[in-house]
């Protein structure tokens, strides 16, 4: 969403400097100083400083022409998750409903307009869309996404739909903020959201909120499939019982385990940060 306020607290370089990091993902593993310049709208002299600074810390390699991020980047990753218990608690939860509707499931939390995926457990299905731990989409165009927005206050949504962009995805999105607004009110109401082929054509997918102890939503749970596999209707009545049971599940879990230290579960899902970072999906342009 909005920028960080920059006041005199605020640290240009270390802003610089992460905006490097995030040059990398999982399609651009690999860059040349004009690359990173580029995507971060640096001069090849700034760039430059920071790359080598990089490097000199470990967190950064290069054969002199291209530079990709090192395993020690992880640590960065790791730093956040390692003190999450979401995770390690609800990836058990996500492995039985993934064996039972035969369908991928993740679980995402809300980062500013984006969504981040904190625990993932694919089926063995070719889909096209790439998402892994760490991943982030739109929130807007995304089922999770969805329920995460739908539980805020009418004026953090003011806020929020002040400052994002909503572009068609695909066809079928909406980009509209009346409209949206619209969906969200049906998603509260509900208790479960639905998109169809709004982040990507062919792709239809159901999530449901995740409550802490006080009943706030603070995560979001989701089945995603092919609309090949499953009609509207299907997911309805398949999908959405069993994905509601399940968010219930964590529920009572983060309850009775509420600072339960996230171990190896949080370790697989740190070992599965592309590049050790969240990463952007890429997403077509309108």
């Amino acid at each position: 969403m909005s920028s960080p306020t920059r006041d005199g607290d605020f640290v240009q370089s270390l802003d610089r400097g992460l905006a490097v990091i995030r040059a990398f993902d999982a399609e651009h593993r690999e860059l040349t100083l004009s690359d990173v310049a580029k995507a971060t709208g640096m001069t090849r002299a700034a760039a430059r400083r920071f790359l080598h600074t990089l490097v000199e810390l470990g967190y950064v390699r290069s054969d002199g022409r291209l530079f990709a991020l090192r395993p020690k980047i992880l640590e960065l990753g790791y730093a956040y998750l390692s003190g999450l218990s979401l995770p390690e608690i609800a990836l058990p939860h996500v492995e039985q409903l993934v064996e039972r509707v035969r369908e991928s499931s993740s679980v995402s939390v809300l980062d500013g307009d984006e969504v981040v995926y904190i625990a993932r457990v694919p089926t063995n299905r070719i889909m096209t869309v790439s998402i892994s731990v760490g991943t982030r989409v739109p929130a807007y165009a995304t089922s999770m996404g969805r329920v995460l927005l739908a539980w805020r206050s009418a004026e953090w949504l003011e806020g929020y739909l002040a400052s994002v962009k909503l572009r068609a995805l695909t066809s079928h999105t909406i980009a509209d903020p009346a409209t949206l607004l619209a969906e969200l009110a049906t998603v509260r109401e509900q208790g479960w959201a639905l998109v169809d082929q709004e982040l990507e054509e062919g792709l239809r997918s159901v999530a449901a909120p995740i409550r802490d102890h006080t009943g706030h939503v603070v995560a979001a749970i989701n089945v995603a499939t092919n609309v090949s596999r499953h009609r509207r209707e299907e997911l309805v009545r398949d999908i959405v019982p069993p994905l509601l049971a399940t968010a219930e599940h964590i529920a009572q879990d983060l309850v009775q385990r509420p600072r339960h230290t996230a171990a190896g579960a949080t370790r697989r899902a740190a070992s599965d940060l592309v590049g050790g970072r969240p990463t952007r999906r890429r997403v077509p342009k309108p």
